[in-house]
């Protein structure tokens, strides 16, 4: 089983920032992809960045330029840093996490999310 713990939303003041953090924990084996998504009432989800083992990023082009996802191998975390925040930015945000786990004497695939932040922008 994989279980992913995410912190750092809150209330931000416009062109302000911050971290958001995503541990994974767990029998994991490998970690092949980690990234961020964003909600908000009425919309679907949309994704904000990810980053592969390779170190290989993406962002979407609202948030392009005030984000930086980054993640620690050792300790299974991935960081999404925030800046130059808008009203907009508001949203329920999720991490994903895909790779490899150990279930007993077996390896399988998992595709996780966590249980959401909610970041808040307003003066």
């Amino acid at each position: 089983q994989v279980r992913l713990v995410e912190s750092g939303g809150g209330l931000v003041q416009p062109g302000g920032s911050l971290r958001l953090s995503c541990a994974a924990s767990g029998s994991i084996f490998v970690i092949a992809y980690m990234g961020w998504s964003r909600q908000t009432p009425g919309k679907e989800r949309e994704p904000v960045a990810s980053i592969t083992s390779g170190g290989l990023t993406t962002y979407a082009d609202s948030v392009k330029g005030r984000v930086t996802i980054s993640r620690d191998n050792v300790k299974k975390t991935v960081y999404l840093q925030v800046s130059s925040l808008k009203p907009e930015d508001a949203a329920v945000y999720y991490c994903n996490v895909r790779g490899t786990y150990y279930d007993g004497p077996d390896m399988k695939v998992f595709d996780s999310w966590g249980q959401g932040t909610q970041v808040t922008v307003s003066a």
